[in-house]
């Protein structure tokens, strides 16, 4: 495998040309052998090249968990006084991800051209999202980038570890109903067909329950590819739908109404807001623009009108626990009365963090517990499904049992 760069030099800004080694790190030798800087770096000549329209990339291509690393990583070369552009350099050549590698590279070369870190981060909105550009821009205007990049890096990190554990405990129960899904149409298919044949050949007759099942049977017999490209469509139908605004608006309209998960629902969004912030003001960016990115990142519809009014209360001169408190069915009244506690004492950071932190245990120590609430309700289910089709297919047995006897 060969690596082909684009190289310009120092002092010859119109001078780019391409240069071929069997190494990534036999390309930056030379460089820094010449003196230069590397444009862009692609692998080939080796192994199969595939066109263009065959390289489909969905979405970055770069996981957040490797954003955390690389802020972490870098937060901790600038401690230890590499400069910038240095300090990207080498984690364009530790990371082992070719669309970070990329970013990292056009990061590097911004930098070297004299464009602000958080300029450069900007021109890459897809990968870093605005708390992250607002929080550097705060952090270069005050000196301090290497705790700003401490401060975001923690922040998207427990912002991470919270939705993973919201996905982890829905894992089980989106396991149970595909396959009660996937048992069902398959029992259509290929079971009842048999036991029909049976009540047919035997003169057996069948109640309504036992009709409606076998008239359903016949239906997904005679349109097997039907069935399938139904199935294909409900999930991927209801799978759109959900990432649609007003579909996560329906969703979370129902799951705010439902006994448990309404809270958990709540509280994890209170706990985003309040770590969010809580980074912004503490990182010294001002609160109408700290709130205003928090808006983006709650995104969720009625939580971010809630954040909005109080961007424009604040705007007034408004204390901003004051939109809170109007509505606790959204917003927990204890994160109100915090929030309030804050701004009485001039410590509204700090008080953000401690719900922060007071909310995501909560909501850890709750994802924990859901599996055993949702195992009783996914048992029954079950035994609904399994218990209509067991009467519905006995019955007409127990009819011809009872008519030999």
């Amino acid at each position: 495998m060969k690596f082909r760069a684009t190289v310009r030099r120092e002092g010859e800004p119109d001078a780019v040309r391409v240069l071929d080694a069997p190494t990534r790190f036999a390309v930056y030798e030379q460089i820094e052998k010449e003196g230069g800087s590397v444009i862009a770096l692609e692998e080939g000549g080796g192994g199969l090249n595939l066109p263009a329209w065959a390289n489909i990339q969905f979405g970055t291509g770069i996981k957040r968990d490797e954003i955390v690393r690389l802020t972490k990583n870098l937060s901790a070369m600038l401690t230890a006084g590499l400069s910038l552009s240095r300090a990207l350099s080498v984690l364009e050549r530790q990371s082992s991800n070719k669309y970070l590698k990329k970013v990292a590279s056009e990061l590097s070369e911004s930098v070297r051209r004299g464009s602000s870190f958080h300029e450069a981060l900007a021109e890459h909105s897809k990968v870093f999202p605005p708390i992250f550009v607002a929080m550097v821009k705060a952090g270069e205007e005050s000196g301090g980038l290497s705790d700003a990049l401490t401060t975001v890096g923690m922040q998207m990190e427990r912002s991470s570890q919270l939705t993973r554990k919201i996905k982890g405990a829905m894992i089980y129960p989106s396991i149970v109903v595909t396959a009660i899904i996937i048992v069902g149409v398959l029992m259509m298919i290929f079971v009842v067909p048999t036991l029909t044949k049976t009540f047919t050949s035997l003169g057996a007759k069948i109640p309504l329950a036992t009709r409606i099942i076998v008239a359903i049977s016949n239906f997904m017999v005679a349109n097997v590819a039907l069935v399938f490209v139904g199935l294909f469509a409900l999930f991927g139908g209801g799978y759109l739908f959900i990432r649609s605004p007003r579909g996560s608006a329906t969703v979370l309209w129902v799951a705010l109404r439902l006994p448990v998960i309404g809270e958990l629902v709540r509280e994890t969004y209170a706990a985003r807001f309040a770590r969010t912030l809580s980074s912004l003001l503490s990182s010294s960016v001002p609160v109408l623009d700290a709130l205003a990115i928090t808006k983006e990142v709650v995104h969720a519809g009625v939580f971010a009108r809630v954040i909005d009014e109080a961007e424009e209360a604040v705007r007034k001169g408004e204390p901003l626990s004051a939109s809170f408190v109007k509505y606790p069915k959204l917003y927990p009244i204890l994160m109100s009365d915090m929030l309030a506690v804050g701004e009485e004492t001039g410590k509204v950071a700090e008080m953000l963090k401690q719900i922060a932190e007071f909310y995501e245990e909560d909501v850890q120590e709750k994802t924990k517990d859901l599996s055993t609430i949702i195992e009783p309700v996914l048992m029954l289910l079950i035994g609904t499904f399994v218990g209509i089709f067991a009467v519905s297919m006995i019955a007409p047995i127990y009819q011809l049992s009872s008519a030999i006897g």
